[in-house]
């Protein structure tokens, strides 16, 4: 009898290992998948990009692969490349945060309290009906050539979509749930971190994801106001001089730029809403 209990046991115990290699099998199997099914489509631009260069089919102005291939290593051998990215994502990095941030704490109050909303909401369209460009110039005289202006244009350009995200995510909570809340005698931090918060993430990541995308955007014109260095300097400069290579550079990367911060955008996501039985379900 004991026999047979130890032996049922080493079943089982090598059927969950069985069990778990197939699982990690079909996880790296579908991984690999998706990962084929995101860069078809880059894949297949960049196909047919060189067989119009081996063809001679490509237009003069428009750079060889082998020429954006010699390009890109002269940049990064002089440290050209490196640096230019890195003041690109400071730049983006200090707005992104300036604006998030800001976006995020005035969305939080006028999506809790109608005194704040009466009061803001309505300064805060105005100046959001206001574009960008037509605001560089105030920029300018306000805050000079240097750094600040480029990161006060990327952070009034995304705080607006965090803003109205953690506003809606906010006022689309259950009325139910909060009274809840309050029931159990919650704080209003504890309400905070346990109900509105919570609830309105989703729509807040939202909004980050669509400040992202629009820090990379904006990036390029901040980059032009008497700026020495970046990514957008360099495709400028590039332009000026006809450097299609050198442009055609600057367009991949911030397109990898974009994607890589989006990517990262989503993992968080993710980790905050690892409690959502949906989102657990779309990872496996």
């Amino acid at each position: 009898m004991a026999v047979r209990t130890v032996q049922e046991v080493v079943l089982k115990r090598q059927a969950c290992e069985n069990n778990k290699k197939r699982m990690n099998i079909i996880k790296v199997r579908n991984w690999l998948k998706t990962l084929i099914l995101m860069w078809s489509v880059p894949a297949l631009l960049i196909g047919i990009w060189i067989y119009l260069s081996m063809t001679n089919q490509l237009n003069h102005l428009f750079p060889r692969p082998s020429e954006l291939i010699q390009t890109t290593a002269s940049l990064i051998a002089d440290g050209t490349l490196a640096a230019n990215i890195q003041i690109s994502l400071l730049r983006a990095g200090a707005g992104l945060a300036a604006g998030g941030t800001i976006g995020f704490v005035l969305g939080t109050l006028t999506g809790q309290f109608r005194l704040f909303d009466t009061i803001l909401n309505t300064p805060i369209q105005m100046i959001k009906s206001v574009p960008r460009l037509a605001i560089l110039p105030l920029i300018l005289i306000w805050f000079g050539l240097g750094e600040t202006a480029k990161v006060v244009l990327i952070a009034l350009s995304t705080f607006f979509p965090v803003y109205l995200n953690t506003f809606h995510g906010i006022r689309s909570i259950d009325p139910e749930l909060l009274e809840m809340g309050k029931v159990y005698g919650l704080t209003p931090w504890e309400l905070f971190r346990h109900i509105i918060f919570p609830g309105a993430v989703s729509s807040i990541m939202i909004g980050l994801r669509k400040s992202i995308g629009g820090t990379w955007l904006i990036l390029i014109v901040a980059e032009t106001v008497a700026a020495q260095s970046g990514i957008g300097f360099m495709a400028t400069n590039a332009r000026e001089f006809m450097m299609m290579d050198v442009v055609v550079l600057s367009m991949i990367v911030y397109a990898l730029l974009g994607t890589i911060s989006d990517w990262l955008a989503v993992r968080l996501t993710r980790r905050l809403l690892r409690w959502n039985t949906n989102m657990r379900r779309s990872e496996s």
